[in-house]
């Protein structure tokens, strides 16, 4: 609390009772006194917060974005670590192994409608081990900055959640359309036997779900350019069953905002508690 001076008991100047000169200055408002003034008198208590030690001096030093954060590590990202790695031997087996092999193993790992009847278990994991395109797709760099973003605001189990909550809920709403249509006559037998695999119906639920953690000004651009990007190869009609597969997969990413939200404050408290 400022300590005031008390009033003069006399009509005598202050100055010449030894006392410094407070003419001009208003009642109870701390911090008035001039330097040379203020040098005069010493308080009986300082205040904590009026100590110079006190005063917060911003650091002249330039500070330079953690840009090794964008990226999966073993103890920070594990999941996303491992599973980056795993990707990349696929890759290099698509890439460096016989073609009749690798189209054995994608066959084998196609989430198809005749797969999905006999083995849907099995093909609706071994489909995400897979990177349409090679390590050098796109999507592989957006795998690993998403996920990376993702694990760390919210956990690497809660994370798989959303992976696969995109991956298994777009192709079963794309495929689960081609089995019908089959069956009515509307599509060939040999749609059934489709090959489908990748890991870019995750990614697209993982993008929806992270934009609901990011800022505003960061939320919007981003979900705009993705979606406009999905638009656009839907209109190209070029694969339209893949493309739908992906706009359902953000949709479902989108739709788990709440839960991701309260996911990412148990996070926050966790890692506080730990702290």
């Amino acid at each position: 609390m400022e300590r005031t001076v008390p009033a003069a008991p006399s009509d005598a100047p202050a100055s010449d009772m030894g006392l410094p000169d407070v003419e001009g200055l208003l009642d109870g408002m701390p911090r008035q006194r001039g330097e040379a003034t203020a040098t005069a008198t010493t308080p009986a208590r300082a205040e904590p917060s009026m100590t110079p030690a006190a005063v917060a001096v911003p650091s002249p030093r330039l500070r330079v974005p953690r840009l090794w954060r964008l990226f999966p590590t073993p103890t920070g990202t594990p999941f996303t670590f491992v599973y980056g790695a795993v990707l990349a031997v696929t890759s290099l087996i698509t890439s460096y192994a016989d073609p009749d092999l690798v189209h054995t193993l994608h066959q084998a790992s196609s989430t198809d409608v005749a797969h999905l009847v006999r083995t849907p278990v099995l093909v609706l994991l071994t489909s995400a081990l897979w990177i349409a395109g090679g390590i050098l797709s796109p999507f592989t760099l957006a795998l690993l900055v998403v996920l990376t973003a993702l694990e760390r605001r919210i956990g690497g189990p809660r994370t798989v959640v959303v992976f696969l909550l995109g991956h298994v809920g777009a192709t079963l709403a794309t495929e689960i359309p081609i089995g019908l249509a089959v069956l009515v006559g509307h599509l060939p037998d040999s749609s059934l036997h489709r090959l489908d695999y990748g890991v870019s119906f995750g990614v697209a639920a993982s993008i929806g779900a992270l934009a609901g953690l990011l800022r505003p000004w960061l939320r919007w651009p981003l979900l705009a350019l993705f979606g406009w990007m999905l638009v656009t190869d839907l209109i190209a009609f070029t694969d339209p069953m893949t493309n739908w597969g992906h706009l359902i997969a953000l949709t479902i990413g989108v739709a788990s905002w709440p839960v991701t939200r309260r996911w990412c404050r148990a996070r926050v408290v966790q890692v506080r508690r730990a702290a």
